[in-house]
């Protein structure tokens, strides 16, 4: 999740015209179009296997203190507080925030190819695990917190986080669960104009379960297996029904960036960032916002960044900013890291490949989209579909992503093209093993049901 910084005042927003062109500055030509990963970890002491709270001796501040010692990485601070570390000066700046419940998050820089992402995956590994094995923390990449419970799970000092804790119980079930138990893969990429924005949404909104699917890895629950193949997915289907899931509107006709402005305005606040203090908002909306009715500050109007924040506490499979992002995989192994992009790229950014995974995708129904939405988090790859099933599409749409990317004609130093990064995702159609399947065989098999195998065998 982003993490807001003190700066220079935004422009007051004036009108909803003001949103649209906030959104509408993000059109880039192609030749500008960048590559952006996110991923989140799990971190663990190596000898307890319990969960790394933020203060001690060996702890989430004692980590990024490290960070900062050794690497050079500045602190983001809330009063004294480190939230977050950022880099500039470098030839690929990323920052490093932290979830609610600890998860360590690398927010990877905009870069021009997938070579690039697995070289940042593997620089930013390499400091995390030397810094973690001074302290004996480790790290590892699963969509769900696979033994700890909830109430075992500490809770990061951030203060969006404490309105968000007080107001997810109010809208949901199981929105803690996502906050503090969750962990992802996501990518955010870029679109040329209003037209294309809309295809991209589209094909990547009706795609997300494929994904979903072939990244499942989230099969255990306090120490248990939970009956899922994804269960950060299925925690997100009861989360917050106003501004999470599949957005039927983007398929309706007019789809446009204000089509999304009109969505986000309605969609209820969580808060407001004044004088580096964040103000509880929870339940209002951003159209009483912008119409100088908000209770918290009657009269007062909002920036471009109160704009910018909000958009960040919307969470449907896919979300529109300046750019899209792609929200529908559990986090995993750091070849999973690199095979997420590399899927979406293939798919989004040649438009051959484009138009070949929207004539899969154009004559989905949004009952057939949203019944995918909703089986695939059980079922992962043997979700049926129509006269298939999920596996079957994942192929499909693996070949047109690998003919995208071999089109782009990216090469690195071994003659290699991007379609490298997709190897581990053909293996896991071909064989229909996702690693939420593998998980459950050792659990019942060699692990004779003691969890405490994922962290030695699946740890970073």
């Amino acid at each position: 999740m982003s993490t807001r910084q003190d700066g220079a005042p935004s422009p007051a927003v004036r009108s909803r015209d003001d949103l649209v062109a906030w959104i509408a500055a993000g059109e880039k030509p192609k030749d500008a179009w960048r590559i952006g990963t996110e991923h989140e970890k799990f971190v663990f002491h190596t000898d307890t296997l319990t969960p790394v709270p933020y203060e001690g001796e060996r702890s989430i501040s004692a980590l990024m203190k490290s960070l900062i010692t050794r690497f050079g990485w500045d602190p983001i601070l809330e009063g004294d507080t480190i939230i977050a570390l950022k880099r500039e000066g470098c030839e690929i700046c990323g920052n490093i925030s932290l979830e609610p419940g600890g998860q360590f998050e690398l927010s990877g820089g905009a870069v021009e190819t997938l070579h690039q992402t697995a070289a940042e995956t593997r620089g930013h590994l390499r400091q995390v695990l030397s810094v973690g094995e001074q302290l004996g923390i480790g790290f590892i990449g699963l969509g769900f917190s696979p033994k700890w419970t909830l109430a075992e799970t500490p809770h990061m000092p951030k203060q969006r986080y404490a309105i968000m804790k007080r107001y997810m119980p109010t809208v949901g079930s199981r929105g803690l669960d996502m906050m503090y138990r969750t962990a992802t893969i996501q990518v955010n990429l870029d679109f040329a104009n209003e037209a294309d924005m809309v295809k991209k949404l589209r094909v990547s909104l009706a795609l997300q379960p494929i994904a979903t699917a072939l990244f499942a890895s989230s099969p255990f629950t306090d120490g248990k297996l939970n009956g899922f193949k994804s269960m950060r997915s299925e925690v997100w289907r009861d989360t917050d029904k106003r501004r999470t899931g599949m957005l039927p509107f983007a398929f309706e006709p007019g789809m446009g960036y204000e089509r999304y402005v009109d969505y986000a305005l309605q969609v209820p606040m969580y808060f407001i960032y004044r004088g580096g203090r964040y103000i509880d908002a929870s339940g209002a909306s951003f159209q009483e916002f912008l119409d100088g009715k908000l209770p918290q500050l009657p009269g007062e109007r909002p920036t471009l960044d109160d704009w910018s924040d909000h958009l960040t506490t919307l969470f449907p499979e896919v979300r529109l900013k300046r750019f899209l992002e792609m929200r529908g995989a559990d986090s995993g192994p750091w070849q999973r890291i690199c095979a997420l992009p590399a899927f979406w790229v293939g798919l989004l950014y040649d438009e051959q490949a484009l138009d070949a995974a929207w004539n899969l995708v154009k004559d989905w129904t949004e009952e057939e989209r949203e019944t995918l939405r909703n089986t695939v988090p059980k079922d992962g790859l043997q979700t049926p579909f129509r006269s298939t099933t999920v596996q079957q599409l994942a192929r499909e749409v693996l070949r047109i992503s690998h003919r995208g990317l071999r089109a782009r004609q990216r090469i690195n130093a071994a003659s290699q093209d991007e379609s490298i990064y997709l190897e581990l995702l053909d293996e896991v159609a071909h064989s229909g093993q996702t690693l939420a399947d593998r998980l459950i065989a050792l659990y019942e098999g060699p692990w004779d049901r003691q969890i405490d195998h994922v962290f030695e065998e699946y740890a970073f």
